[in-house]
């Protein structure tokens, strides 16, 4: 609706735009510079944040850019993963029917790697997204499956994607023998205000925009809203114009974004 009143030829902040047209900040292009070393290197990589810091959108811009001719990405996203899912879900990615218990499931999906590797010159990379709903079992299978060849050769690249409680939990003592084989940490952040300006006007330029729609106090509310969080910067602007559209606003104020947030997101 809103979309035809501001003659837009796409929707600027839904969940749906391509990776390749998202606001890329400097945080972005360096996590994504890391994790493609961490890949060549197979690493074992953390990467945590707040909700609404773009995890699982770095995660898909990230397989993206990846080489498919030299990496496969396995993605795994399940609150209640266990060791057997786990390499279930894995084996099935790669076209194998998994083995029943835990043991042989492990050694099958070291052999496909195996295949990956010396006959097709594939490097898994094995992203579990939710990690930080993992529970204590599930991390430690983390732990064991990353000894092969007598610890001398990590058998993939492996990526555990959470909150920022994952690495809370990571730093207790319990879990010292799993924090001290990761190679890489990255940190995901709320964009500030300045970048909050800028990934507003990329999304609005990639749905077809030609001016400027939001003044710069409804920015500066619109970043107070947010704290700098993708996920409800694209709610409040698209709440806002929503109701822009509805009572015939072409510039979107400060007023009417507090309007918005006191009368439909508070």
């Amino acid at each position: 609706m809103f979309e035809t009143f501001y003659s837009l030829s796409r929707t600027p902040f839904s969940r749906d735009i391509p990776t390749c047209e998202l606001y890329k900040s400097p945080v972005l292009e360096e996590t994504l510079g890391r994790l493609e070393y961490a890949a060549q290197r197979m690493w074992f990589t953390v990467i945590t944040g707040d909700c609404g810091t773009g995890k699982t959108t770095t995660i898909r811009r990230y397989a993206e850019t990846l080489d498919q001719s030299k990496f496969k990405v396995l993605y795994l996203s399940d609150s209640k993963l266990t060791p057997r899912h786990f390499y279930k879900g894995l084996l099935e990615q790669l076209g194998c029917e998994s083995k029943f218990y835990r043991g042989d499931a492990k050694r099958q999906l070291h052999r496909e790697i195996e295949v990956m590797q010396g006959i097709h010159r594939l490097q898994p990379v094995v992203v579990v997204d939710e990690a930080h709903l993992l529970d204590r079992e599930m991390l430690e299978e983390v732990r064991f499956l990353l000894n092969m060849n007598m610890d001398a050769q990590s058998p993939m690249a492996l990526i555990l994607v959470g909150q920022s409680e994952l690495w809370d939990r990571l730093q207790l003592q319990s879990y010292a023998a799993i924090r001290q084989r990761i190679d890489l940490q990255c940190k995901l952040t709320h964009y500030d205000r300045a970048e909050v300006e800028s990934y507003m006007k990329c999304h609005l330029e990639y749905a077809g925009a030609t001016q400027d729609f939001f003044s710069e106090g409804a920015i500066d509310d619109i970043y107070r809203f947010s704290s700098g969080s993708a996920r409800l910067i694209n709610k409040v602007c698209t709440h806002c114009l929503m109701y822009g559209a509805q009572n015939g606003h072409r510039i979107i104020d400060d007023r009417m974004v507090k309007r918005v947030i006191e009368g439909e997101l508070s």
